[in-house]
């Protein structure tokens, strides 16, 4: 029986049923309105160029035309093509995703119209039973789910539920909406308790069928997908070459495990869907296993920039420091899938650390993949690339990984609809209201109007002005509050120790963690963030950057691009002087002394003597955020710089 939710749709990813899921609730997009800054620039260029860039690619490559061959049924008949991989379908529902946000988000029209149109071609191919997907089960095609290691029918079926989750939210009832209510009864009836015990090589069907069941209030899917997260670590999938078990996450359940491995978007979505599944079922046990997960892996399997993944053959975690910053893959979507995750893991608890890890990787992976103009993205997110990457093809897919430069499209072109996607629902992880008191929270800071609805349906309407991450000041004025105790709590960064909270004229030191105030209507707030440049230093297990230092500015992780090198001097050569401290440069980089290295005979890399690093011939050099890395052209660049020896 199919159960229709009586409340009004709530505009926003993740949103809890079961009592006591959730200690916090995140902005819906009609709560927040961005003025001019950081983020409102990228969400404005996203809207404007990126949503019509990916549509056009999907739609030049074939990958629209699969759904048509499906519809028309004409697979497999004589110059009848299937174009791009299996997956493929699977970009077209983050797009949908993606257009469901942003019209939610602004009323766009022509997100609306793109959205309906991609929404008819799409459930034209929708067999009879439910099934949906256009690589198989139809004329010339391997059958249904007989390649569940590698054929992603069930991970395209869970980005799918997740678009129609994004457009129930922010419109309610649906075609797309009813597409997806069917291909979820398909998927429950053909592996659910009495059917196959299988799962997918890809995680996402869990998470699409939790938000599905959360938003259709249909427990038969949040029941399928525990089902899928349980079945998981028992090796039901077969081998594949190169890769054994722990790749899709299948050697070990994921109540025992003590830290992510294998594929590390694989791993991250799987992470999110366990604490969904935890939240409804109220299953503390499995909580408690993915936030353990996360202290380990946070603490010694992730790079300075939030990335996640350190090795390029299985796109996935190294081991407990393993964390080379030149054969660093750090997938965009590997990023994405961790903001997922920890944002679920912030909802439940409230502890800063979680918003603290979804600020870094905000800024220095999800900023860092679309070229200013939306039209090219970064796949990978090396911290070092030794030589200047070559320039890539406008005109075609390109290499999905490695590279250097941000190109316009990928033959697997995950990253650009995620990021997508992700900038289009941004407003939802920058506040959330305490669903157990009287308080609002401010996790992410940027410039707008804040309309946040408190427990009882009041309203505390915030205006706030700030040029983060430029300077560190946020002014916050209460516009309007109910006539009670109302607490505002500001998020103080980890880094961020020395800022200072004014109040009703009474300044204070605040910690790292949360400050929180008292605020009543016509009050003001002002938070002050140390956002000057600092030397930040790795722990020395890891090996890869023993001796090294990097640069960080407020929330920016900076690096030195070989654009900005004195002529004649290489970037394999630099030394960084840290006997002064980085200097401002007046925006959002700094300024560091480098000196160069001396030489020796290079037929050979080893010798009795070290390199001897020279006292004279310094230089006053700029660092650039590393989200700005190769905007001006492709370059060599770093993010640790080794220290001059003393």
């Amino acid at each position: 029986m199919t159960h229709t939710p009586t409340i009004a749709p709530a505009r926003r990813p993740v949103v809890a049923l079961a009592p006591r899921a959730h200690r916090h609730r995140g902005a819906a997009l009609d709560e927040i309105t961005l003025a001019p800054g950081f983020w409102s620039d990228r969400q404005r260029v996203n809207a404007g160029v990126s949503l019509r860039h990916c549509r056009d690619w999907i739609d030049r490559l074939g990958w629209l035309a699969n759904f048509d061959h499906v519809a028309d049924g004409v697979t497999g008949r004589p110059g009848v093509v299937r174009t791009g991989w299996p997956f493929a379908d699977s970009e077209v529902y983050k797009l949908l995703e993606a257009l469901a946000w942003e019209h939610g988000r602004t009323g766009d029209v022509e997100a609306d119209t793109m959205f309906r149109d991609l929404t008819a071609r799409v459930a034209r191919a929708q067999d009879a039973d439910g099934y949906l997907g256009t690589a198989f089960g139809h004329d010339g095609q391997p059958a249904r789910y007989s390649d569940l290691e590698e054929g992603h029918e069930l991970y395209c079926t869970g980005h799918l539920l997740q678009a129609a989750v994004a457009r129930w939210r922010t419109v309610g009832p649906d075609p797309l909406v009813d597409v997806a209510r069917r291909a979820a009864d398909e998927v429950c009836r053909t592996f659910g308790p009495d059917g196959r015990a299988g799962i997918c090589g890809h995680p996402e069907i869990e998470l699409g069928l939790v938000e599905l069941g959360r938003a259709l209030d249909e427990p038969r899917y949040v029941a399928q997908a525990a089902l899928f997260v349980e079945r998981r670590g028992h090796g039901l999938l077969g081998p594949v070459p190169l890769r054994g078990p722990g790749y899709f996450q299948d050697d070990v359940p994921v109540r025992e495990s003590d830290a992510w491995r294998g594929h590390a978007v694989r791993q991250l979505y799987l992470a999110a869907a366990a604490l969904d599944i935890a939240a409804e079922t109220e299953d503390h046990e499995l909580h408690a296993a993915v936030a353990r997960q996360w202290d380990r892996s946070v603490a010694r399997r992730t790079y300075l920039t939030g990335g996640m993944g350190s090795r390029h053959q299985d796109e996935g975690f190294g081991e407990d420091w393993e964390l080379p910053p030149d054969r660093a893959y750090c997938e965009t979507c590997a990023g994405v899938a961790s903001i997922m995750t920890s944002w679920r893991l912030y909802l439940a608890t409230g502890d800063v650390r979680y918003p603290d890890l979804i600020e870094r990787t905000f800024y220095n992976v999800v900023a860092t993949s679309p070229r200013s103009d939306g039209r090219a993205f970064f796949y990978a997110n090396p911290l070092h690339q030794r030589t200047a990457g070559t320039d890539v093809r406008e005109d075609e897919e390109n290499p999905r990984a490695e590279g250097g430069v941000r190109a316009p499209w990928f033959d697997v072109s995950c990253c650009p609809t995620n990021v997508a996607r992700t900038l289009a629902s941004w407003t939802t992880y920058a506040a959330a209201v305490d669903l157990h008191s009287d308080a609002v929270t401010l996790l992410q800071y940027a410039p707008g109007r804040y309309a946040l609805g408190l427990r009882d349906g009041q309203t505390v309407e915030l205006e706030v002005c700030t040029r983060y991450p430029v300077d560190g000041e946020v002014r916050v004025r209460v516009v309007d509050a109910p006539d009670r105790p109302v607490t505002l709590r500001l998020r103080v960064p980890s880094w961020a120790a020395g800022a200072e909270v004014t109040a009703r004229e009474r300044l204070r030191t605040v910690e790292p963690g949360w400050a929180e105030v008292d605020v009543a209507a016509g009050d003001e707030v002002v938070l002050r963030l140390p956002v000057a440049p600092r030397w930040t230093w790795p722990d020395p297990r890891v090996d890869a950057v023993r001796g090294c230092v990097a640069v960080e500015r407020g929330p920016l992780v900076l690096c030195l691009e070989d654009a900005d090198l004195p002529a004649g001097l290489p970037l394999d050569d630099v030394r960084v002087d840290t006997t002064a401290e980085p200097a401002d440069d007046g925006g959002t980089g700094a300024r560091v002394v480098l000196r160069g290295a001396g030489t020796r005979d290079e037929a050979f890399p080893y010798g009795p003597t070290r390199r001897a690093d020279l006292a004279d011939g310094a230089a006053d050099v700029a660092l650039v955020p590393y989200h700005r890395w190769a905007e001006r052209g492709p370059s060599a660049m770093r993010v640790f710089l080794p220290v001059v020896a003393p």
